[in-house]
């Protein structure tokens, strides 16, 4: 399935072990959801671009503007004002054209998130807002598609996967609603955790490593240092536990 540029393209990472052509060939063949083109939805769609990704499908209703151009990176000056997923689309396809970039200018609701969904693989969150997170680690967990998810806050980042049915969720970890707030941030965070959900993604794809199931890894930049919390799956949660007896 590969031709001759890409296997010069990818050539270092295919010496890897446990990769090889293989491992490139189901990077190429997959689809990935990305929901966001911010900072983290930048940073993640970058990374998984360069490496090979097949297609990515790219979901966001926002314009660019300049607040964001601190550490939103696939938008610049010249695309203030711009739809974030076109402006997110153009740099892609310039980096790597071999690689397909669908680009949605939506919001993600409850009632067209399963449509987007539809034929993704893997569902990255890179939303910015807590409602939304939920959404998307329901919809996951009911269309068995695995979850990845990343948060950041000021020099602070959280990452974690969800395996449907296999581990604990996103709402096994968060437990309510969190008043919305405008977010601070530094550039260098979303990058950071940008990067730890699109190794996640690669490493799913290709069937190596070890994942962060059952895991949030928190990443305190500040400090420079990373903290694993363990996380047991919660039988009563709403997304992922067993319903209720003459519940569905």
């Amino acid at each position: 399935m590969l031709n001759q540029d890409e296997r010069e393209k990818y050539a270092r990472q295919m010496v890897l072990k446990g990769f090889g052509q293989k491992g490139q060939e189901k990077l190429k063949r997959a689809t990935v959801f990305i929901a966001g083109a911010g900072g983290l939805g930048s940073s993640s769609a970058t990374y998984l671009a360069a490496a090979g990704v097949g297609m990515l499908r790219i979901v966001d209703h926002d314009k660019v503007e300049l607040s964001n151009l601190n550490r939103q990176i696939l938008h610049w000056p010249k695309d203030i004002g711009k739809r974030k997923v076109g402006s997110a689309k153009d740099k892609l396809n310039q980096m790597n054209p071999q690689v397909k970039i669908e680009a949605i200018e939506k919001r993600i609701t409850e009632a067209n998130v399963c449509r987007l969904v539809e034929g993704c693989d893997l569902i990255v969150d890179a939303m910015d807002n807590l409602p939304t997170r939920y959404l998307l680690n329901k919809t996951a967990i009911e269309k068995n598609i695995p979850f990845f998810h990343g948060a950041v806050y000021g020099f602070e980042g959280r990452a974690m996967t969800v395996i449907p049915g296999q581990t604990a969720c996103l709402r096994c970890v968060y437990r309510g609603a969190i008043a919305e707030e405008e977010c601070p941030v530094i550039g260098v965070t979303p990058a950071v955790i940008g990067c730890i959900q699109a190794t996640e993604v690669i490493k799913y794809l290709v069937g190596i490593g070890q994942l962060l199931a059952n895991r949030l890894l928190v990443y305190d930049g500040l400090n420079m240092k990373f903290t694993e919390f363990k996380i047991k799956k919660d039988p009563n949660c709403p997304h992922c536990g067993k319903p209720a007896k003459g519940k569905k």
